[in-house]
């Protein structure tokens, strides 16, 4: 009897097979929300609809800057595969949901072994509703991440400056 692929590699595969509409030409991403076996939106990291992407440009600012991956992101045209997913879904079908995600190396085509969702990406994705991120890191390997695990163990609380004010 075939050995059946489990359902998160299942999911991850189409995941990967959505990053490969991702203009981007230093690392292109692709991410799936599934609710119930059920996929509920799809999205690529690419400029925002109606803007050039860096390919039409011909150049990437962070590349020509050589600026370190997860730093900088506002220098990027582009929105992040996550959200991309996220803004095309309505929140109420989000509500308990997994996020899958794998990247690639553009330039190799390599799996990107580290991948994860940023921190912006990680705030979307908690207000979405959504439950659960899988994150391709190898060919059949991935990480489990429970978004109450963000939610506890919140990387972004640091001190604020003495002269800082806070907004809100």
């Amino acid at each position: 009897m075939e050995h059946r692929k489990d359902k998160d590699n299942y999911y991850l595969d189409i995941a990967d097979s959505v990053l490969q509409r991702a203009p981007c030409i230093r690392k292109k991403y692709g991410a799936i929300i599934v609710l119930n076996d059920e996929i509920i939106a799809t999205g690529y990291n690419g400029a925002p609809r109606g803007r050039k992407n860096c390919p039409d440009l011909g150049r990437c600012l962070r590349d020509e800057m050589e600026i370190p991956q997860g730093e900088r992101y506002e220098l990027c045209r582009s929105v992040h595969a996550e959200a991309n997913a996220i803004i095309s879904a309505a929140r109420r079908d989000m509500i308990g949901s997994t996020l899958y995600l794998a990247g690639r190396d553009a330039k190799t085509n390599e799996l990107l072994g580290d991948t994860t969702p940023c921190t912006m990406c990680r705030r979307l994705i908690i207000n979405a509703g959504i439950v659960k991120i899988v994150c391709r890191t190898g060919a059949e390997k991935y990480t489990v991440v429970n978004t109450r695990d963000w939610v506890y163990n919140d990387d972004s609380v640091t001190e604020m400056p003495v002269n800082a004010k806070a907004s809100g």
